[in-house]
């Protein structure tokens, strides 16, 4: 679980097969470079849409087998090197970026499948570019991983609910909040209630059900990568599970895994069931 800042898939750990580690490596950096520039420092939105705009342009570049500028050298010229190795979907690439200028403009989703679109872009493709280093493009196991990445995303905004929530953004849908009777602007305000607590229930039994369902990916991936995709099945779970033990009170207390936990992991990892495919 060697992960820095970018959340959504596994860096290239001594888990992973030595010879794709430099386009796991790749691939994360363009991930992680994206997020920052949608998300960190105190540049303004239209700066922040103009950086994307930019990494756009050295994407295509890079894609075409052309030069891209020298802003992101650590970023494109291991992407271009992993692109003409492995043959990527670029398109998979091109919606990661689209999630993250999403970021940039839009903190409200009105219902659990406007907030499903939205992981389908960030999430999602991460799996799929790494099935695709494994030469594995089957509709059951690209059905099993989309689960697993939109429950890994989910999972990360019940996580951070409080950090989001303090600075304007809420990924919980409004309609979930309305059928639950809690105020988008409570959530905002972070007043922990009895009714917020219901409703992180709610939406963590949502990702819980997802990483269920993409489970049995497990069992398809084999060798190094096995091992590591179980673990981060595992460690996805496991911070549900401490959601829970806080009475799903995350607005004020966000829940991480720790050194102490990684036995556990490691256990529920050798011991995951094999189960029938949904």
């Amino acid at each position: 679980m060697s992960v820095d800042h970018y959340e959504n898939f596994p860096v290239a750990s001594w888990l992973c097969p030595p010879a794709l580690r430099p386009a796991v490596s790749a691939l994360y950096w363009y991930a992680r470079t994206a997020d920052d520039l949608a998300d960190e420092g105190r540049r303004s939105t239209a700066q922040r849409l103009a950086d994307l705009a930019a990494y756009r342009r050295d994407l295509a570049a890079t894609v075409a087998g052309q030069a891209a500028s020298e802003r992101w050298p650590q970023v494109f010229g291991p992407l271009g090197e992993a692109l003409a190795r492995h043959r990527w979907p670029v398109s998979l690439l091109e919606d990661l970026l689209s999630a993250f200028e999403q970021d940039v403009v839009k903190h409200r989703y009105v219902d659990r499948q406007e907030l499903l679109d939205y992981c389908r872009r960030s999430a999602n493709p991460i799996g799929r570019l790494l099935l695709h280093l494994l030469n594995i493009d089957d509709e059951a196991s690209l059905r099993q991983s989309d689960a697993l990445c939109t429950a890994l995303q989910l999972i990360n905004f019940w996580q951070d609910l409080g950090e989001d929530t303090a600075r304007g953004r809420l990924y919980i849908p409004l309609e979930d909040c309305a059928r639950h009777r809690v105020p988008p602007a409570s959530l905002l305000a972070r007043h922990e209630t009895p009714a917020t607590q219901a409703l992180v229930r709610d939406m963590a039994e949502w990702a819980r059900g997802l990483m269920h369902e993409g489970a049995p990916l497990v069992h398809r991936v084999h060798g190094r990568f096995g091992w590591e995709l179980r673990l981060v099945v595992q460690g996805g779970l496991r911070i549900l599970e401490k959601i829970r033990r806080l009475d799903y009170a995350t607005l004020h207390t966000r829940p991480v895994l720790h050194r102490l936990d990684a036995p556990i992991l490691l256990w529920r990892a050798a011991r995951m069931p094999r189960l029938p495919a949904p």
